[in-house]
């Protein structure tokens, strides 16, 4: 299967789940484009955009649990360049030290914006332990698992 990974991260946390959903893809032998989306764009990284049978988008949160202006700038060039796709799973970290109603806030913005049925996975700040390594771990697979079979939103969290 051919996986676009798309991210946007500030601190660092956001592209560490990434590397672990990259990482689990191709252990999986899934061919993987890696989009950074505060400093490439998605023609950069694959001109035309088109051809790929998954979308994982990961975000962390801005002002009250909204989405990054370089994660909303790729969701426009992603739909410019190949429509609003179906197959979208989403990924983000965040802190809930700011409040239950922001923590991930851009993963929930973006999975209600694409309506897709995969859970989210949402990591607290940054994904350390074995906890974290598994949650990625079954979350990825899970998405892999029923790529396809999904035809409704499912707002609840991811929980292993």
């Amino acid at each position: 299967m051919k996986i676009l990974i798309a991210y946007s991260s500030l601190s660092g946390n956001t592209r560490d789940v990434a590397r672990a959903i990259r990482a689990r893809c191709e252990e999986k032998d899934h061919a993987v484009t890696w989009i950074d989306a505060d400093i490439q764009t998605l023609a950069q990284a694959c001109p035309g955009g088109a051809g790929h049978d998954l979308y994982l988008l990961g975000s962390w949160s801005i002002n009250a649990g909204r989405t990054p202006p370089e994660m909303k700038r790729f969701i426009e060039e992603l739909i410019a360049a190949v429509g609003r796709p179906e197959r979208v799973a989403v990924f983000g970290t965040g802190e809930t030290q700011w409040g239950e109603e922001y923590y991930c806030g851009a993963a929930r913005r973006i999975a209600a914006f694409f309506g897709t049925g995969y859970p989210r996975l949402e990591i607290e700040q940054m994904p350390h332990g074995e906890h974290d390594a598994v949650k990625i771990q079954r979350w990825t697979d899970t998405i892999l698992a029923c790529t396809g079979t999904l035809t409704h939103a499912d707002a609840a969290r991811l929980h292993p």
